[in-house]
């Protein structure tokens, strides 16, 4: 176990050290003011480069590492505890990233009463994260938080036109919640053990993290922060889960911190890396590049989650969660407008393919 603690914190100081190079670029870049919808920007969005790419790769294994270094410093330092530190120690730098750019909280447009809603939903979200981690593993719960696109996709639905789902998206929810009545029920019999039940209870923790990172999504695009600029929307997330998390950490007694190197060096990644540099970086991202292309990497965080888990923490791969977890990461993918892009280019050449041989044939034929 000592020999993984000291692989976690080199992997999390290497990536510390990797991502600062994205914050001193991305401090000058960082889009403080809010995403603009106008026709001529969106046609300047490039398609994924290889840059792009290798950025998203990096992101979606930072991603897919936090619930395991939660987990691996969960004796130390409480799940909850730990991410209500770093969403305050994360809401300082983004405060000053703010400050540096002259960019001012906006309370007169009424945006405080959506901030409020949205952080309550954040501060709930790693609440549950928090709380699930104490009775299920790491890689089930980066698994089953990742469904927030399928929620998301759902509430948008329902609430904006414009996000109508298409018949490959609905494709892809059925799928995922196949997957997901696969991994919850395709386990062992209740009451073979305890261990089982409580497994299943924080998968379901996790399941509703996902909800609330769902509706965190509708939120923010049906409020006046759809306008706002995203390092205010992510100072409001920030300082409503610090407040709610440490109170919750200190009110249930779980506000306990062993400064070991291992717990210093999930901080820094955590605080630094996770809800500061890797934020700001996306959102730089989805600026430049489209956004649809850049969804579909969202089955890539759950799938390093899994790997990590099972490299660092030897946590076990059940046959019955794994076959669950493939049609909820393709349901993912298809939701997120990944799949579209995936299967378009087949589709264009099946009917090149088709009209080359309609042309052949219509020239060969006998007059």
């Amino acid at each position: 176990m000592e020999d993984n603690d000291w692989q976690l914190g080199a992997i999390a100081c290497q990536l510390s050290t990797i991502s600062s190079e994205a914050v001193n670029r991305i401090t000058s870049l960082s889009p403080t003011h809010p995403l603009p919808k106008d026709k001529d920007h969106m046609q300047t969005r490039k398609a994924l480069d290889g840059q792009a790419i290798g950025l998203m790769l990096l992101l979606c294994l930072v991603w897919g590492l936090q619930q395991v270094a939660l987990k691996a410093t969960a004796s130390e330092i409480a799940p909850i505890f730990q991410i209500g530190l770093r969403s305050g120690v994360a809401a300082v730098l983004v405060g000053l990233v703010m400050a540096a750019r002259g960019v001012r909280m906006r309370v007169a447009d009424g945006t405080w009463r959506a901030g409020l809603v949205v952080g309550l939903l954040f501060g709930v979200e790693f609440l549950l994260v928090g709380e699930g981690l104490r009775h299920t593993s790491a890689s089930h719960m980066v698994v089953f938080l990742y469904t927030a696109p399928i929620f998301a996709a759902l509430g948008l639905h329902w609430k904006l036109p414009a996000e109508r789902l298409g018949v490959v998206q609905w494709c892809g929810i059925a799928l995922a919640f196949g997957g997901l009545a696969l991994a919850f029920f395709g386990r062992a019999p209740a009451g073979a053990s305890n261990v089982s039940g409580n497994m299943l209870w924080g998968d379901f923790l996790g399941l509703l993290a996902g909800a609330c990172w769902g509706a965190t999504t509708v939120a923010i695009r049906c409020s006046k922060l759809a306008t706002a600029p995203a390092t205010q929307t992510l100072l409001y997330q920030l300082l409503a889960a610090f407040v709610l998390l440490t109170g919750a950490a200190f009110a249930t007694g779980q506000a306990h911190l062993k400064p070991t190197p291992t717990v210093w060096a999930s901080l820094l990644f955590h605080s630094v890396v996770v809800s500061f540099a890797s934020f700001l970086l996306w959102f730089w991202l989805l600026r430049k590049y489209l956004a649809s292309r850049l969804g579909a990497f969202s089955f890539m965080t759950p799938l390093f989650g899994v790997l990590l888990g099972a490299w660092l923490l030897q946590e076990p791969l059940e046959s019955r969660f794994l076959m669950g977890a493939v049609p909820v990461l393709l349901g993912i993918v298809l939701v997120s407008g990944g799949g579209q892009g995936m299967i378009r280019p087949y589709l264009q050449m099946w009917r090149r393919l088709r009209f080359r041989k309609v042309d052949a044939g219509s020239q060969t034929a006998p007059k």
